[in-house]
């Protein structure tokens, strides 16, 4: 009776297993699907295969640059969607305060650096001394730390601009250099077959496809990342502003104070 019952537990406990394993697909499925993609000159992969391995640098160059390109924009639009966010919230915040002192709350990002430049401007500033060059001060510090945000959210946008430019020759190097090597085939042959003299020139093609492929995404990204950040500076510059009207109403209410308490006394 205990082998009756045992039996059939055993055996559900390794057929699970075996089913499971036919669910998940094996390597050597991928490696034959890409054997067989391989014998068809006519297909990506077989015009890859086939191809001469100058070419084939340049193909995974390009694919290489194309991968890149998204990464890149996908990072700088979550960090300018962040940032924005952060910078909006910290101005709401500053805005209702009116003020700035040294305890007060911030957060992370370039209005907590620029109120952080403006107290430390204020605070330093001996007693008795004019306003005016403690608001100079402050909007050169503000300035510096303004530049500072814009130039880190720019930074990695170069990359597309130059994958948008430069891509487009390099898979046009790919293609002439497969169409010189079918031109050398032609000549080796002897013959001006089509079939022949095709799987070549579709290779080279490909190179140019891939560099197409490559550097219109990238153009695309780069023209609307600069709109974006340009917007961002925008930004920045009204949190610069507002920092420094906070700082001189500070400033102006610091100047009152003792003289509204000299006149109570």
């Amino acid at each position: 009776m205990r082998n009756l019952i045992l039996t059939p537990s055993l055996s559900i406990l390794l057929t699970v297993p075996v089913a499971a394993q036919a669910q998940v697909p094996a390597w050597g499925d991928l490696q034959n699907w890409l054997a067989t993609a391989g014998q068809d000159h006519m297909s990506p992969v077989g015009m890859f295969m086939a191809a001469d391995v100058v070419v084939k640098t340049v193909m995974v160059a390009l694919a290489f640059a194309s991968v890149v390109t998204w990464a890149i924009f996908m990072a700088k639009l979550l960090t300018l969607a962040v940032a924005r966010a952060r910078l909006r919230r910290g101005y709401r915040q500053l805005d209702v305060l009116a003020t700035m002192t040294v305890d007060q709350p911030r957060s992370r990002g370039p209005l907590s650096a620029m109120i952080a430049a403006a107290v430390a401007e204020r605070d330093r500033a001996a007693p008795g001394m004019e306003s005016a060059g403690i608001k100079d001060r402050a909007e050169s510090a503000l300035t510096r730390v303004e530049a500072g945000a814009a130039r880190r959210m720019a930074a990695g946008t170069g990359v597309l601009a130059n994958v948008g430019a430069v891509a487009p020759f390099v898979g046009l190097f790919g293609t002439v250099w497969g169409i010189m090597n079918s031109f050398i085939s032609i000549a080796e042959t002897n013959t001006t077959n089509l079939a022949v003299v095709a799987p070549g020139i579709a290779e080279a093609l490909l190179a140019t496809a891939l560099g197409l492929v490559a550097a219109i995404p990238a153009v695309i990204f780069y023209n609307t990342l600069s709109r974006a950040i340009t917007g961002y500076r925008v930004m920045l510059t009204d949190a610069a502003t507002l920092v420094q009207r906070t700082l001189s109403r500070d400033l102006d209410r610091a100047a009152v104070t003792p003289t509204l308490a000299a006149k109570a006394a």
